[in-house]
């Protein structure tokens, strides 16, 4: 093994075109310890996958993505200097993603939906490849779904972190030490040799499990802001970024919505103490933000998060003697229907919780019906959840009077305090999370 392994993944905004692939393949070539790199999709192409995935779509539709899809690879190809092996490559791909779609149209299947949506990465990755063999870099294209073995729950598929690890032993670690592999995140394998997802985002949470695997002395995650912040600097630009943020923060910090991290992704990182880097590709020398178990700075506040198109439903349980038996039916049809929660809370009589709002609608549906077999159910949609992330802040004298103070002319629909030492939620309506945001962040972080 080499002494220094790191393991580098570029988001989609990374690879979205020639020029972006161009500057990220600089940081590769000027950084020897980088021996792996993980690719997400380019930009925009999984939406257009997930559309091509749709029942019901027509034929001229499906042409008009299928077009959208080959003018975004084909202008990376284009500026190549011998793009005639890719383009046959790619095309042939394009082809297979066609005849996909159109079974996709009048089936509805969520395997058939991972296969589809693996070619994003499956091309960004080789086109790449082709672009570090143009800056005379010693590599080679490596398919992930030799390693990353997953259970068959396609759409969010879960590593086996055992199996995962001798396959890594025994087929990307002997690599690694004669080139530089580029390979894909997102995408895996079941038993049955059936392409999987590990959902949305799920790029980042490969390379942490390589990482892990690998026994990498790093994690880089590159995209297009330089760093974590205190919340979205696109909707605060006042907000500033964190130098130095521990595991469990940054953790709290995707739980409940800053897109820089798939939730899943601390995990094996802080399990096998592997610091991670974030950073722009676009601008390295902005420096980013380390995330590691230790920091020298432990603040009472650490930032704000935002998860928007939030579900809020308040069951009102009809028999009070039989509440844990209730309790465990609502999250037993949770469970079930595979629907996530974001907070819950309960009383005697009744029990409040948050799901997303873009969860499969005709889930949702079946759910609500069955939970209204034992209880009333009130369902809001239109809601967002804010939450405060810091440390011990239940036992910070006199934050909640502050915060509710500041959150005084507002409508506050669930609140949930004390659960955790690292954070305070609250459900708003939509319409004003984002002011919300802005007040909170004027007057607790600036």
């Amino acid at each position: 093994m080499v002494k220094k392994l790191i393991v580098a993944k570029f988001g989609g905004t990374s690879v979205a075109d020639f020029n972006t692939m161009s500057r990220s393949a600089d940081l590769i070539v000027n950084n020897s310890s980088i021996r792996l790199i993980v690719l997400s999709a380019s930009a925009n192409i999984t939406n257009i996958l997930v559309s091509l995935s749709a029942v019901n779509s027509s034929k001229v539709y499906r042409s008009s993505l299928i077009n959208k899809i080959r003018d975004i690879q084909t202008s990376i190809i284009n500026k190549l200097i011998s793009p005639n092996y890719l383009y046959k490559l790619i095309n042939d791909m394009i082809k297979t993603i066609e005849t996909l779609s159109e079974n996709a149209s009048y089936l509805n299947s969520k395997e058939l939906k991972d296969e589809i949506l693996s070619y994003g990465e499956l091309m960004s990755s080789l086109i790449f490849v082709e672009i570090l063999r143009e800056k005379k870099v010693n590599v080679d294209w490596f398919d992930v779904r030799n390693v990353m073995k997953t259970n068959d729950h396609f759409g969010c598929a879960q590593p086996d972190i055992n199996i995962i690890s001798r396959k890594v032993k025994t087929y990307l670690e002997p690599l690694i030490t004669q080139k530089v592999l580029v390979t894909q995140g997102f995408i895996g394998q079941e038993g049955q040799g059936r392409t999987t997802t590990l959902g949305r985002g799920g790029s980042d949470y490969t390379a942490a499990l390589l990482g892990e695997a690998l026994k990498a002395t790093g994690v880089e995650i590159w995209t297009d802001v330089p760093g974590i912040y205190t919340t979205d600097p696109h909707l605060i630009p006042t907000a500033k970024r964190i130098d130095q943020i521990t595991f469990k923060e940054a953790a709290e910090m995707a739980t409940f919505g800053a897109k820089i991290l798939h939730p899943s992704t601390l995990l094996p990182a802080e399990r096998s103490d592997i610091p991670v880097f974030v950073s722009s590709s676009q601008n390295p020398k902005a420096g980013g933000t380390y995330i590691s178990n230790n920091t020298k700075n432990i603040p009472l506040l650490r930032a704000l998060s935002l998860r928007r198109k939030q579900i809020l439903l308040t069951l009102n349980i009809l028999d009070y003697y039989n509440q844990s038996k209730i309790l465990s039916s609502v999250f037993n049809k949770l469970l079930y229907y595979d629907i996530p929660v974001g907070i819950i809370t309960s009383t005697k009589s009744n029990i409040s919780l948050t799901i997303n709002d873009n969860e499969q609608v005709m889930m949702i549906d079946k759910l609500l019906i069955e939970l209204e077999t034992f209880c009333k159910v009130h369902v809001e949609h239109n809601l967002s959840l804010i939450a405060i992330i810091g440390n011990n802040l239940p036992k910070a004298s006199g934050i909640s009077n502050t915060i509710f103070k500041i959150l005084k002319p507002f409508s506050l629909r669930l609140i949930c305090s004390g659960a955790s030492d690292y954070n305070i939620i609250f459900v708003v309506q939509s319409m004003d999370a984002d002011k919300i945001i802005r007040i909170l962040h004027q007057n607790l972080f600036e």
